[in-house]
């Protein structure tokens, strides 16, 4: 079934949604950083059509979703007083807190680990849904597993429908990105994953906090981890992806069309507005991610820029990339994650 809430939610169709999560059944729906594809948290079977629809490795934890800071006790426990400083502040926002879990979450959700991560979406859709439902949700990204993460309905819908028993469609998301994932370590929050909440928003609060060591290198696939979006292939198009930056803006430029003019094949280039007519390249294999100076704009266009090269002919995709601060840590961490860390800086 789907869903146009994209102007109005509508109560009986909401009605209906929150009884499929209550039975069971897994939902798409939208939240203020992507498209969620949610279930039941307390429901092991219902979380495994999840990993189904995905074809997500069953070492991947998901985020579980909840609506107000009251559901955070029956599936966290023992939380310090960082931790607690750290929802106060953050939830609801796009951020993600590990936490020591209770026995009421499965060890599905958890990938077998001892902590869950919790996450209060800042999204009116997301929240009736949780709210209404009764029961906190557990939800990745809304995808096929090691794609893209989907930023609109149209992006998602073909890979996806039939997979699921609702879609909801709220629209196009604000940021476009997933949320930052913190651990706190020995009083010290530590991000795993990065996203729009920065290390210096964290500090602000805290006074300290780190970024982990898998933000701009591979992981070991070996290597448990308590954060989703860390290993496997993830965020990848079908084609081979070459990620290009430099701080000098005409070293850039150069080394880009020296490429486009010694590879034998065809290229498509994600690039940013200002630098369309500096590179030699058609209109018709150019993607515009946005202006260089914006890098909200960046983070909201990047995965259905992705997507959108797929559908390109072409052998070869090149990324512009940004520099490695504020926001521009988590365009990049999912650019080299998407370019298999195919990556040269001049």
């Amino acid at each position: 079934m789907y869903y146009n809430w994209k102007e109005t939610t509508n109560t009986e169709e909401l009605k209906i949604v929150c009884n499929l999560i209550k039975n069971g059944e897994i939902v798409i729906f939208p939240t203020e950083t992507v498209y969620g594809i949610g279930a039941n948290a307390f429901d092991e079977k219902a979380v495994g059509k999840i990993f189904m629809a995905k074809g997500r490795p069953s070492d991947n934890p998901l985020i579980v979703h909840i609506a107000d800071k009251r559901m955070i006790t029956d599936i966290a426990k023992e939380i310090t007083e960082v931790e607690q400083k750290l929802i106060d502040h953050f939830m609801p926002g796009p951020f993600t807190l590990i936490l020591k879990k209770t026995d009421k979450i499965p060890n599905i959700v958890s990938a077998g680990l001892e902590t869950v991560a919790i996450r209060m979406p800042n999204h009116v859709i997301a929240r009736g849904i949780i709210a209404f439902s009764g029961v906190p949700i557990a939800a990745p990204s809304a995808n096929i597993s090691g794609k893209p993460s989907g930023t609109t309905v149209e992006d998602i819908r073909k890979e996806l429908e039939g997979k699921v028993s609702a879609i909801v469609d709220g629209g196009e998301t604000e940021i476009g990105l997933e949320s930052t994932v913190v651990k706190v370590i020995d009083e010290i929050p530590c991000i795993l994953r990065p996203g729009k909440i920065s290390v210096e928003d964290i500090r602000n609060v805290i006074g300290v906090a780190e970024l982990g060591n898998g933000i701009f290198k591979p992981i070991d696939e070996s290597e448990e981890v308590e954060s989703p979006g860390l290993k496997h292939k993830h965020y990848a198009p079908n084609k081979p992806a070459q990620l290009m930056y430099s701080e000098n803006e005409n070293d850039l430029i150069f080394e880009i069309n020296r490429l486009i003019k010694s590879y034998k094949g065809d290229v498509i280039l994600l690039g940013f507005e200002e630098h369309r007519e500096k590179i030699i390249i058609s209109e018709q294999r150019f993607i515009n991610l946005g202006s260089k100076e914006n890098l909200e704009q960046i983070a909201q266009n990047l995965y259905s820029a992705l997507r959108k090269s797929d559908e390109l002919a072409g052998q070869l995709i090149i990324i512009e990339g940004v520099k490695k601060e504020g926001l521009g840590i988590a365009i990049m961490n999912r650019l080299l994650r998407s370019c298999g860390y195919q990556y040269e800086e001049f």
